[in-house]
């Protein structure tokens, strides 16, 4: 059995701002007073989410890698979230999963928004990314994939915990409520969701509702309209548990996508 502990901060985030932004992060997890294995932060955690790539993004290495790179080994720990890339003339809303030693992998987000024109501005990644942690194997994702099921499927089992990052809004929520459980009891994973805080620069308003649900659909934490910083533990005797009870997995039709 192997315990992991997370930290999730459902963060209010200055729009288009890098610099306030670190400087908010940093004070809100001088907070942390606990051992934890893995802090969790939005998409686009240190500019909002901006199509204002142009002026925003960032070298691979830039000033807010290095910063996680800094709280990863304050905390000993891996500090995950999503950033504004610019790599090769093109731009990319990236997950960077940095661990305490500076090493990391990453994902770039691979359904783009075209309702808020992020298809315009970004490029969509191409790959899933699964990484291990304390025995766990994880899936991030970021906000808008979580709509999608193919991409997500977890057949054969290939990930204990599904995590989306988001800038999802206030007047969608009730979709993010329902899928976030939705994908935990078809995948018989964990979910954990975190989504961020406050108004954008265009006036769009994000209430949060971070959540954890675990393989059975039961929540283990949930945060609606605040701003939160939260650790909590989650076991993997529940998702063997769940498995060895209902053995559903197995009877899922095979594909596999073709990218």
């Amino acid at each position: 059995m192997s315990i992991l502990k997370i930290t999730t901060f459902q963060a209010y985030l200055f729009w288009e701002n890098i610099d306030k932004n670190l400087q908010n992060l940093s004070l809100r997890l001088s907070w942390i007073r606990e051992k934890t294995d893995l802090i969790v932060l939005p998409e686009m955690f240190s500019t909002g989410f901006s199509m204002n790539a142009p002026t925003l993004a960032e070298e691979m290495g830039g000033k807010t890698m290095s910063w996680m790179q800094e709280q990863a080994e304050k905390f000993n720990c891996v500090v995950t979230g999503s950033i504004i890339v610019k790599e090769k003339g093109k731009f990319y809303n990236r997950l960077i999963w940095m661990r305490a030693d500076g090493s990391y992998e990453t994902y770039d987000k691979r359904h783009l928004f075209g309702l808020g024109k992020e298809d315009q501005v970004y490029t969509a990644g191409t790959k899933k990314l699964f990484v291990e942690l304390n025995g766990w194997k994880i899936c991030p994702i970021i906000c808008y994939d979580l709509r999608f099921p193919v991409w997500l499927r977890n057949t054969p089992p290939e990930y204990d915990m599904l995590l989306v990052i988001a800038s999802w809004p206030e007047k969608r929520s009730l979709h993010w409520r329902t899928l976030i459980p939705a994908r935990a009891i078809e995948n018989q994973a964990y979910v954990v969701g975190v989504n961020r805080m406050g108004h954008d620069g265009n006036e769009v308003y994000h209430s949060g509702d971070s959540m954890c649900i675990d393989p059975n659909g039961n929540t283990v934490y949930y945060k609606p309209n605040d701003e939160d910083l939260y650790t909590f533990s989650i076991s993997s005797e529940e998702v063997e548990k769940c498995r060895r009870a209902f053995p559903f997995l197995k009877d899922a039709d095979s594909f596999k996508l073709k990218m």
